[in-house]
């Protein structure tokens, strides 16, 4: 595809839909451009570079998320605020290189500012100060990155078995048995690695039980609320 008939918004659509399959790792100009059918010199004078692409990327899913207000009610503001989180942890688990890219790009742009923007309109009129609106912006934030590191991570390293092969296989297989092996020798750990539900109570290594993200997101909220009550 020419230059002149490409657009920017071809060009990220292309780059999210190339991520979501490859990752951070599997993104360059060369695979992007063929996937365009255009030359990557094409895709850089459009987007200017890598790293500017990633950016405008990562806005764009921003954008994605329905952004609730609050209901009528003393309780308005949190259930807005809990789909809001739950919303941001969806559009992390369908795009787990935006996990990824917090680490290493600035993000920025209408799409996130919009969410910024909202959540504090919903802690600013539930009672909150400006000053704790950032700081309960910010505590749910990071927990919701935080709950989506492991099932990014996850993906990652599917894929990188996924190239590398039946080696790379063994190796986590390896990996796995000398991990449950380690933590065997403690009581608590080996208790729930030997129970019959080991694995609802997150007894793979590196795991989550089931229900981590409902549970914790639940009692920062109800942390928040409590704080808030105190006010009054």
């Amino acid at each position: 595809m020419p230059r002149d008939t490409l657009t920017r918004d071809q060009i990220v659509r292309a780059a999210i839909a190339l991520l979501d399959e490859e990752g951070l790792e599997g993104l360059n100009m060369r695979a992007l451009g063929k996937r365009l059918g255009s030359a990557a010199t094409a895709v850089y004078w459009h987007v200017g570079s890598k790293d500017n692409l990633i950016s405008l990327a990562g806005d764009r899913v921003w954008a994605e998320l329905t952004l609730p207000d609050a209901a009528p009610g003393p309780d308005g503001w949190r259930e807005a605020a809990e789909a809001t989180a739950v919303g941001v942890h969806g559009m992390l688990a369908r795009h787990p290189w935006l996990v990824q890219a917090f680490g290493a790009h600035l993000m920025f742009g209408p799409g996130k500012a919009r969410h910024d923007d909202h959540i504090l309109g919903l802690y600013e009129g539930a009672g909150f100060t400006p000053a704790e609106a950032d700081q309960a912006a910010a505590a749910v934030l990071t927990f919701v990155l935080g709950n989506a590191l492991g099932p990014a991570a996850a993906a990652a390293l599917s894929r990188k078995l996924a190239r590398d092969g039946a080696d790379s296989q063994a190796q986590l297989a390896e990996g796995m048995a000398r991990a449950r092996e380690v933590a065997s020798r403690y009581p608590r750990l080996r208790a729930r690695l030997d129970a019959p539900d080991a694995a609802t109570h997150g007894a793979d290594y590196g795991s989550a039980p089931d229900h981590t993200f409902a549970f914790g997101l639940h009692a920062l909220l109800d942390g928040l609320t409590a704080h808030l009550a105190s006010k009054r």
